[in-house]
């Protein structure tokens, strides 16, 4: 598989090498060929500084080194093989470790004989009048996330922004991928990169997971979301340009303040007041049916029964084996449906509208400098659903990536209820069993999906987070009308 490029100059170069460096990732190998004079170095330079978010990084030319290693957040190590006498100096040089540990960028690497991976991406750069024309080719996984970094450029392009620079910006636990894109002196942009993927078996009912927990792989629900939210008043991204086919969004930037202090302890202020914007927000009541631009309608989908119980299933498919070493049993299975079947249906009188999902700190931006909602920016917004409104406040309350304290969490809950209470026609009680419903389907599900994203997804830094949940589930299983499955969490040492 092979992709011809045309650069026209110097500053192209450059682009495709940020381009490259947001397609390679570890264990990639570049192999960049080409006459004297060609671009090799020029590309290599501008992949690092991309990598290194850092315009006037250092990046000497390895002519004479041989190596230059760059520990970065995905090491790189810059080889120039042009002086190699033999190819086994390559080996002596670290070349096997070096492709173990981080990426390798390597010039003139036919000079390294057979040493090189059939897995390596090569470039074959070749100068043409005042430009030139890169040749990349590779096996077909890199080739695909080099294609996909090459056509996200011409997105760019149409859009007057080909010249931008693009830089990795903090993802989540999806496979959603994001970047920041900033021209000269204008602000940066936030560009969404989400293409519809296939989706996978079906689970239940003839539907696959995906569809059953109602997980979007569409960036239509952003769009739909962000723009229902701005029309009420709340702070959600604008879109700038999208290309909802091909899964791209370029939207506003709202900042990177956060909810938690400088040591990601919570801020109770913060916390309270993003509380307050949920009871606002709750009481705007947004309606299921949301409008896109061209009089088209998308429609929030349920937090149905199937949706809660696929969720808190992933505790006893990924969870429990971990915890106990063995598989749930069938009688355990059963019972464990029976539970959380009884407890769905005493949310279907709780107070139903539209759910953010994970309303927790990742996702709220702290903005010192506004007023009111608009102090807090709403990211993440894609998933949303309509179901019970308590999700939101739990999903606050216990937030999955900061421990919050129970004196906390009653503070937070309590902004809640007294700024919907003031409201009027509050029903506390019905709201604080939804709430502890809806704090231990969420806690329960996460368990799940810190061990998967684990062992199935190799992100072991989630595992971290796992006595944290753990004590969330502690805490809402204590309500009296979970005392039923207080007593089968029991036996998984969670009571």
């Amino acid at each position: 598989m092979a992709v011809t490029i045309e650069l026209k100059d110097a500053q192209a170069t450059e682009r495709l090498g940020e381009d490259l460096a947001r397609a390679l990732k570890k264990g990639d190998v570049l192999a960049l060929s080409g006459d004297i004079g060609a671009g090799k170095s020029t590309l290599a330079r501008a992949l690092i500084r991309a990598m290194a978010d850092d315009a006037g990084l250092e990046v000497p030319s390895p002519t004479f080194t041989l190596a230059q290693e760059y520990k970065l957040r995905i090491p790189i190590t810059h080889f120039d093989f042009y002086r190699l006498a033999h190819p086994d100096e390559a080996r002596e040089l670290g070349l096997g470790d070096a492709m173990d540990t981080g990426i390798c960028l390597i010039e003139w690497p036919e000079r390294a004989g057979g040493l090189l991976l059939e897995t390596a991406v090569r470039l074959q750069l070749t100068e043409r009048g005042l430009g030139r024309t890169a040749v990349v080719s590779g096996p077909d996984e890199a080739m695909a996330r080099i294609g996909r970094s090459v056509s996200i450029r011409s997105f760019l392009e149409k859009h007057s922004l080909g010249n931008a620079s693009r830089r990795w910006f903090q993802g989540d636990a999806s496979t959603r991928a994001f970047e920041l894109v900033k021209d000269g002196e204008t602000a940066a942009l936030v560009l969404m990169d989400h293409p519809e993927k296939p989706d996978l078996s079906p689970v239940v009912n003839g539907r696959s997971y995906r569809q059953t927990a109602r997980i979007t792989w569409t960036v239509t629900p952003f769009v739909a979301v962000a723009e229902a939210l701005r029309a009420h008043g709340f702070a959600a991204p604008q879109i700038v340009a999208q290309d909802r086919g091909d899964g791209l969004l370029l939207m506003e930037n709202l900042g990177q303040g956060k909810i938690t202090d400088a040591n990601g302890k919570p801020v109770s202020a913060r916390y309270c007041a993003a509380a307050e914007l949920l009871a606002e927000l709750h009481l705007v009541k947004i309606g299921r049916d949301l409008p896109l631009e061209g009089g088209e309608i998308y429609r929030l989908p349920p937090y149905d029964r199937d949706a809660l119980k696929i969720e808190a299933r992933l505790m006893l498919d990924w969870y429990v084996p971990k915890k106990l070493g063995r598989a749930a049993s069938e009688a355990e299975a059963s019972r464990f449906e029976i539970l959380w079947d009884d407890l769905i249906s005493r949310l279907a009188d709780a107070e139903a509208g539209m759910i953010l999902r994970d309303y927790h700190s990742p996702n709220i931006i702290w903005r010192e400098d506004r007023e009111g909602v608009q102090r807090l920016g709403l990211v993440d917004i894609q998933d949303a659903l309509f179901g019970p409104l308590s999700y939101d406040v739990s999903s606050l309350a216990q937030d999955a990536r900061v421990s919050i304290s129970s004196e906390l969490e009653a503070e937070i809950v309590g902004a809640y209820v007294s700024a919907r209470a003031a409201a009027g026609g509050f029903d506390e009680a019905s709201f604080r069993l939804s709430y502890a419903i809806t704090a231990l389907q969420r806690a329960t599900k996460i368990l799940g999906i810190f061990i998967r994203l684990d062992q199935r997804d190799g992100k072991p830094d989630y595992l971290k987070h796992l006595p944290r949940i753990e004590d969330y589930v502690r805490r809402a299983i204590k309500h009296p009308a979970l005392a039923n499955l207080a007593d089968f969490y029991s036996s998984f040492d969670l009571t």
